[in-house]
């Protein structure tokens, strides 16, 4: 289910109180609008401002460039939305176009570009990825992910949820600086030791939400605090580090003990998206607040379609946060399976894709001809795989309207449907609002068909009525029967929950997928984890169907998209720093990326969402496995200023380099000084010309550190992507000491390859001496593309 899914209207609060200020005449005759300013370096301003400058407040030296281009009788303080001092150097204003246009004349002024809006894109999960309470598994290494802040930008949190309880957790560390916002049904005291800070940002949302009460999105309900009114933020921060729940389910399906993937880590909540989606204003603030409140890891369940670093807000705040050590984690997105569709792209982020899991909630319809088709869901309905539920009529409104055909509010007509079985096709609207638009027209159940492009995805959801979902096989068979037959007739049979049955993990339809589009010499998405059908904590005021109808209520919900597998990674973060506080963000990734499974649990290859073999622009470097995560053996990694370099490399200009990085840079001189360089990054992507046969040929140089005993050794094993040929020198790396470096070359030539868009293979360092117990391995895909220009 998307976020837009969830938004069938709460009845808790309309939003009136949230409204911007009406503009003074004089900026109405233009249309005001947020933009995000960035800036120079003070020093750089020049002359005697300077160092007048440098002894204001960052908000007065803000406001000294809004005086510059506003002239308006509401005044500069007015317009000046934030000031942005830690992850970014500027602010964010409401400004006309002309304003905008003034403002980047300015000395002093590096960037003005629009406020963009981005979209937010577990009973069980813990378990398969290997998570238990065995003395020596990765929760005993990392302590449990004990002393780790992670900080979740998000919609808020409900903190009465079980999932928050503080109980057993170690106290707020001494370095937290951050802060439990007072707000509207949220209290100074609503945190405690799980949940230790919480704060909102709406002044992005504020400006660019319309001004007319009358207007439709206006009567969307919200909190006007840190509380979640939608409960995409309170289900990703209970993935991440939710406490331990007994006997938790969602209606009773699903049942277990619910954790996080770190259950001793602290949860830090930052509001930055509302009804209408997250703004990069309020992005960056929060941001900005959760690196110097002190948190360890940042967890962004957000994003767009990709667009080049320079202009992504969230890559140009998580540089300096990574610069900080603060690792970032976001979702790849959900745009899957187009190629090159994966948003998050910088490569100082840990961009994680989504996998199934081995859990299904099967509920088959038995067609009047014996024939029983799979399908799944989460409704409520009495197991009885002997009889069934009872037998109704089944109607498909083929041939009529599109609306009806999507069973679309107000499309479906009583007459034609009362005390059947509808069979609705699934798009343009959510899944769980065709099953109320079924239920409203006085339908007995529904059937959620899969179009052609959803294929055989089978995201579940809480139904408010008898409902399946079927693959698109299936789809076309039910609407055979039914076009085939006088009075066609089926029955709904629930099965429960069951798991071990299914392949998995297998990489989900809908997850996004590489080359990277605008970086496509790093590979991504990185991982993929755990992101459909995944039960986490919900609401007590939203129904588990997220409809404004649904009064039914649950502590869980059920929830699909990488959306949900970000916060499983940024839980095996909080994991690894646990155990290793020492290690920069980029070791951290390094550990799980090369521990990473490429196989499922039948010791297959993990598959596609189509049920082909998955490749590295689908999984990256496989399935994040954190027993091993903890324990790597060695690790790739990379400084800061390397990300400079490599951004320099890829022919960006002086300027870009400073809008991403606020690194005042000569690329020139940048590369001059490092010939033949390449990012030092965990996974290997080469990106040839097609049909340049005299660029064919690359040689890359990794440099791995010794996290493993001292005197180890690793040989290296290739497994070249097809019709290339792939050498790695030396083959041996001897370490004699904890900590020790050593570097290799990989020659990739491509020049036999022939006519083909891409390729993947793998190089795997295998510990052959050193250490006790097993043996490690250290995996890095190969991926190599050929561009046609």
């Amino acid at each position: 289910m998307g976020f837009l899914d969830l938004l069938a209207g709460h009845m808790l609060l309309f939003l009136p109180l949230l409204l911007f200020p009406v503009p003074d005449a004089a900026a109405s005759q233009e249309a005001l609008q947020s933009y995000i300013v960035q800036l120079h370096p003070r020093e750089s301003t020049g002359g005697e401002a300077t160092a007048t400058l440098a002894s204001t407040k960052h908000d007065d030296w803000h406001l000294s460039f809004l005086r510059k281009s506003v002239h308006s009788s509401s005044g500069e303080q007015q317009r000046l939305l934030y000031s942005y001092h830690t992850v970014f150097d500027g602010f964010s204003a409401l400004l006309t176009a002309g304003e905008a246009a003034a403002l980047r004349a300015v000395p002093g002024v590096a960037s003005v570009r629009e406020d963009r809006r981005v979209e937010l894109h577990t009973t069980y999960s813990y378990r398969f990825l290997g998570l238990s309470v065995c003395p020596t598994g990765a929760w005993a290494r990392a302590g449990y992910g004990r002393g780790a802040i992670i900080g979740v930008l998000d919609t808020g949190v409900w903190p009465e949820s079980p999932s928050f309880d503080d109980r057993g957790m170690p106290s707020v560390p001494d370095r937290w600086r951050g802060a439990c916002e007072a707000g509207e049904r949220f209290n100074a005291t609503s945190c405690n030791r799980k949940l230790v800070g919480a704060r909102f940002y709406s002044k992005g949302h504020r400006a660019n939400y319309p001004t007319d009460p009358s207007d439709a999105a206006a009567s969307v309900p919200e909190y006007a605090s840190p509380r979640d009114a939608h409960g995409h933020g309170t289900h990703t921060a209970s993935t991440a580090a939710g406490a331990a729940v007994a006997g938790a389910s969602v209606l009773g399906a699903g049942a277990g003990e619910a954790r996080g993937v770190a259950p001793g880590a602290h949860v830090a909540s930052y509001k930055v998206c509302w009804f209408n989606g997250c703004f990069s204003s309020d992005i960056l603030a929060g941001m900005d607040d959760a690196v110097r409140d002190g948190v360890d890891v940042l967890s962004l369940s957000l994003g767009g379609f990709p667009i080049p670093l320079f202009e992504d807000s969230i890559a140009i705040g998580s540089f300096r946060a990574t610069a900080r050590g603060v690792s970032v984690v976001c979702a790849a997105g959900n745009n899957g399976p187009e190629p090159s569709s994966v948003a998050n792209e910088a490569p100082w982020v840990l961009t994680v894709g989504a996998a199934t899991l081995d859990r299904r909630f099967p509920v088959y319809v038995r067609l009047g001809n014996g024939r029983v088709l799979y399908g799944e869901s989460m409704y409520p309905g009495k197991v009885d795989l002997k009889n069934g539920g009872k037998e109704l009529e089944l109607v498909y409104a083929a041939g009529g309207s599109r609306e009806a055909m999507y069973c679309m509010k107000g499309a479906l007509s009583a007459a034609d449907v009362a005390g059947k079985m509808v069979v609705c096709d699934r798009g343009i609207t959510g899944r769980a609002d065709k099953g109320e638009a079924v239920k409203e027209a006085g339908g007995a159940a529904m059937v959620l068909a899969n179009s052609e492009i959803n294929r055989q995805e089978d995201s579940v959801d809480v139904h408010v009525l008898p409902a399946t979902l079927v693959g698109y096989q299936e789809a076309v068979e039910l609407k055979n029967y039914i076009s085939s037959t006088a009075r066609p007739v089926a029955t709904i049979v629930f099965g429960g929950t069951r798991i071990g049955r299914a392949r998995a993990p297998a990489v989900a339809l809908f997850s996004a997928r590489g080359p990277s589009m605008t970086n496509p010499s790093v590979l991504k998405p990185d991982v993929i984890a755990p992101g459909v059908n995944i039960i986490a904590a919900w609401p007590g005021s939203v129904g588990p169907s997220g409809l404004e109808s649904d009064e039914r209520r649950s502590n869980f919900t059920v929830l699909s998209g990488t959306s949900m597998a970000c916060p499983h990674v940024s839980g095996i973060v909080a994991l690894v720093r646990s155990a290793h506080p020492s290690w920069s963000p980029a070791m951290v990734r390094s550990a799980i990326m090369t521990t990473a499974d490429a196989t499922d649990r039948q010791g297959k290859p993990i598959t596609d969402g189509d049920g082909e073999r998955a490749d590295a622009f689908a999984m990256g470097a496989g399935h994040v496995n954190p027993a091993l995560a903890v324990d790597p053996g060695m690790v790739y990694d990379i400084e800061p200023a390397d990300y400079v370099t490599h951004l320099c490399t890829m022919g960006y200009t002086q300027r870009e380099v400073f809008k991403i990085t606020h690194s005042a840079v000569n690329c020139s001189e940048v590369l001059e000084g490092n010939e033949g360089f390449t990012l030092n990054y965990p996974s290997i992507a080469v990106a040839f010309k097609a049909n340049d046969s005299d660029s064919s040929t690359v040689v890359l140089r990794r440099t791995v550190t010794n996290v493993g005993a001292p005197n180890s050794t690793y040989t290296a094993l290739v497994a070249a992507p097809g019709g290339v040929n792939v050498k790695v020198t030396p083959t041996t790396l001897a370490f004699g000491e904890f900590g020790e470096k050593k570097s290799f070359q990989v020659w990739v030539d491509a020049s036999a390859a022939g006519k083909k868009d891409s390729a993947n293979g793998y190089l795997v360092w295998k510990q052959q001496s050193g250490g006790q117990g097993r043996r490690r391995t250290v995996r890095s895909p190969i991926a190599v593309t050929w561009a046609v220009e």
